[in-house]
């Protein structure tokens, strides 16, 4: 659906960053604080400073095994989302999407690989 001009590029940049803060906002009803999106061949990277959800920031100081277990689990449902709405929206085929997040920093990373050059 999308070519390789660099309006369009543009475009699906911030389609792309406004679909990934939707989401966020869906599961952990808070949107992100900055996003930077690079695109190379058929990988997109977006590169996020969020901010910590409330409660998992109290149970992060006594019970981090538990707080890593639900970031593992929160990360799983949010791939699994934005990939399902990627596809659906752009009409992309997506191969995989990678995700981590530093609670300590609250940066993430995700690397959506597609299976066609953007």
């Amino acid at each position: 659906m999308y070519s390789t001009s660099i309006q369009q590029l543009s475009n699906f940049k911030k389609d792309i960053a406004q679909l990934y803060n939707k989401i966020n906002q869906e599961i952990y009803g808070v949107g992100v604080k900055k996003q930077r999106i690079e695109i190379s061949h058929n990988k997109l990277l977006i590169f996020a400073q969020h901010k910590r959800v409330p409660a998992l920031l109290t149970l992060s100081k006594n019970h981090h095994e538990l707080t890593a277990a639900v970031d593992a689990a929160l990360i799983t449902e949010y791939k699994a989302k934005f990939k399902e709405q990627i596809e659906l929206i752009f009409r992309l085929g997506v191969i995989t999407i990678l995700k981590d997040y530093d609670p300590i920093t609250e940066n993430a990373c995700t690397i959506v690989y597609f299976k066609d050059a953007l």
